[in-house]
Order: structure tokens, then sequence, then C-alpha cells
């Protein structure tokens, strides 16, 4: 393709919400896309916790094929009960917007 860049992404930060909502069709995607990433050897951070389609289903989906998983979680969200499990490594950071700042750096 011309004009087209040899660059490799290494890494992906996804964020979303902790639902898994009702069709199941939702997390056979998010599923797939992990497997994908992981499958192309890109590394993932994401929101950290184990519930919903992107938490869940992308995090579990890349580190079971074998990628590096980073979850960032809030310190005020650590309680398993709440969100789940991290999956991977997990970075602990005082609020959202720290969060937002380990990421752009």
């Amino acid at each position: 393709m011309a004009g087209s860049s040899n660059h490799h992404i290494r890494n992906i930060c996804v964020f979303g919400g902790s639902s898994v909502g009702k069709e199941k069709e939702f997390l056979e995607s998010a599923n797939h896309h992990g497997q994908v990433l992981a499958e192309r050897n890109i590394h993932l951070v994401y929101g950290g916790r184990s519930l919903g389609l992107i938490m869940g289903g992308v995090s579990i989906a890349v580190f079971l094929v074998g990628s590096q998983v980073l979850g960032v979680v809030p310190k005020a969200l650590t309680k398993e009960d709440i969100i789940g499990k991290t999956i991977g490594e997990e970075l602990q950071v005082s609020t959202m917007f720290e969060s937002r700042q380990c990421l752009i750096e």
C-alpha cells in the first residue's frame, strides 16, 4: 500500500464500563477483539478489574492468549466485590484523573 507505515502498535488502551449487557454477541465480540490483540502481540492497558465487556471480555482474552495486560484502578475501587479482580498486572491510582495522567506520559 503506497505511503503505508512500518510502525507496529505495541500497546492499546481500552476503557469501558463494567456492564455485560444483555446480548451474548457483544461479549463474543469483546472476546474476539482481545484474542486478535494478543495474536498480534499487542499489549493491553485497560480500566482494571474483570467485570463487563471491556474490563472482563477483552482483558481476559488478551491475558489467556498470552499478551501483557495492565489494569489501572482507582484505589477507591480496589475492593474485589465491587468490580471483580484485576486481570494481569495492576496499577493503583488515587483518582481517575491520575490514571489519565499515567497514560498520557
